[in-house]
C-alpha cells in the first residue's frame, strides 16, 4: 500500500451554509426502491463493481467512502464533488481536498460505467446516488453494517474551489461540533460517524506535528510513528489496527491513546465526549446503529431536484 495512501483527514467535508439541512419536501421523494421499476438490478450492479474494485485496491473502500462525506457535507449529496471544470474552479482541486485519493472517484466513475452498460438503467441513474450505494458497499464489503439506502436523488450542476471549507486534523471537541452542528448534527452523531475512520490511513502531515508534543498520544506510539514519518517524507500509518476491516478498533485505539489524528484522539481526551467512545467500545452493535442512522442523515442533506436544478449526469465529471 505504500504507492497509493489514503489520508483520512476528518469524516465529513465542508461548512454547508448554502446546501443547509434538505428541505422536508425533498426528503419525502427518497425511498429505498426509488428506482424499482426503471433500473431493477442496481444494486446488484453496483455492489459487484466495487467489489471488483476493493479487489483492484484496498484504498477503494476507505476513498469512495470518504468522498461521499466530502460530497453530501459541501453543496449536499449532488456528486458535485466528481465535477471536473475546464477552469481548474471545482470542488476537487481546493487544497483541503487534495488528500482525495483517486481510487475513490474511480470507484465511483466505474460503478457509474456498470450501471449504465444496462439497457435499463443507461442514464437513468443520478451519480449522486450510486456514490449513497457505493458508500455503503464500502462500508459492508469492509465487515461493516448493510443498511438500505434511500434513493431519488439528482445530480448538481455546479462545483466550485472557494466554497470548500474542511475541518482540519488538530481541531478540538468545540470545533467539531461548531462544524458538524452546522450540518445538523449532534455530539453522539459526530462520534458515531468518526468511526468511518476505522478503515484507511493518514499522511504524515496530518498527525506529525503531535508527535513529542501531544500529552494525549501513548509515547511507545508517538516513537512507532516518529520512526515511520522519519525514514519517509511520504510515509502513512494506518488509522486503527485493522485499516481493511470495519469494525469499533478505532474507538478502542482512542482509549490508550493511540488515535492518529487530533481530531480523532479529543473525542477521549475531552470529557465531554468520552463516554459515547466508551460506550462504541464496548458495543460494536450499537455503534454499528447509530454509524448507519447518522449516514442516513448525511445522506438527507441538500438533495436536488429537477425543480431545483439537478439532473441525471451521463458523465459523473462533467454536466450535460
Amino acid at each position: 500500500m505504500a504507492s497509493s495512501r489514503l489520508s483520512f483527514v476528518v469524516v465529513a467535508a465542508a461548512l454547508v451554509v448554502s446546501a443547509g439541512l434538505m428541505p422536508q419536501s425533498a426528503v419525502a421523494e427518497l425511498k429505498t426502491d426509488y428506482y424499482a421499476s426503471t433500473c431493477p438490478n442496481l444494486e446488484v450492479i453496483v455492489r459487484s463493481s466495487v467489489k471488483q474494485s476493493m479487489a483492484q485496491s484496498p484504498i477503494s473502500a476507505p476513498a469512495a467512502l470518504r468522498l461521499f462525506f466530502h460530497d453530501c457535507a459541501v453543496r449536499g449529496c449532488d456528486a458535485s464533488i466528481m465535477i471536473v471544470n475546464s477552469n481548474g474552479d471545482d470542488e476537487w482541486r481546493n487544497s483541503d481536498n487534495q488528500s482525495l485519493k483517486p481510487e475513490g472517484f474511480q470507484t465511483i466513475l466505474n460503478a457509474k460505467a456498470a450501471v449504465d452498460s444496462d439497457p435499463q438503467c443507461r442514464y437513468k441513474v443520478s451519480c449522486a446516488d450510486i456514490m449513497a450505494l457505493a458508500a455503503r458497499e464500502s462500508v459492508y464489503q469492509s465487515g461493516g453494517p448493510y443498511y438500505e439506502v434511500e434513493l431519488g436523488r439528482y445530480d448538481g450542476r455546479v462545483s466550485t474551489r472557494d466554497g470548500v471549507v474542511l475541518p482540519h486534523a488538530n481541531f478540538n471537541l468545540d470545533q467539531l461540533n461548531a462544524f458538524f452542528s452546522g450540518l445538523g448534527f449532534t455530539q453522539p452523531e459526530m462520534v458515531a460517524l468518526s468511526g468511518a475512520h476505522t478503515i484507511g490511513a493518514a499522511d504524515c502531515p496530518f498527525f506529525q506535528y503531535r508527535i513529542g508534543n501531544d500529552a494525549t498520544m501513548d509515547p511507545g506510539f508517538a516513537s512507532q510513528l516518529n520512526g515511520t514519518c522519519s525514514s519517509d517524507s511520504n510515509a502513512f500509518a494506518f488509522l486503527d489496527p485493522s485499516p481493511v476491516g470495519f469494525d469499533n478498533a478505532f474507538y478502542q485505539n482512542l482509549q490508550v491513546g493511540k488515535g492518529l489524528l487530533g481530531s480523532d484522539q479529543v473525542l477521549y481526551s475531552d470529557m465531554r465526549s468520552r463516554s459515547t467512545v466508551d460506550y462504541y467500545t464496548s458495543n460494536q452493535g450499537a455503534f454499528f446503529d447509530d454509524f448507519v442512522a447518522a449516514m442516513t442523515k448525511l445522506g438527507r442533506i441538500g438533495v436536488k431536484t429537477p425543480a431545483t436544478g439537478g439532473e441525471i449526469r451521463q458523465d459523473c465529471q462533467f454536466p450535460n
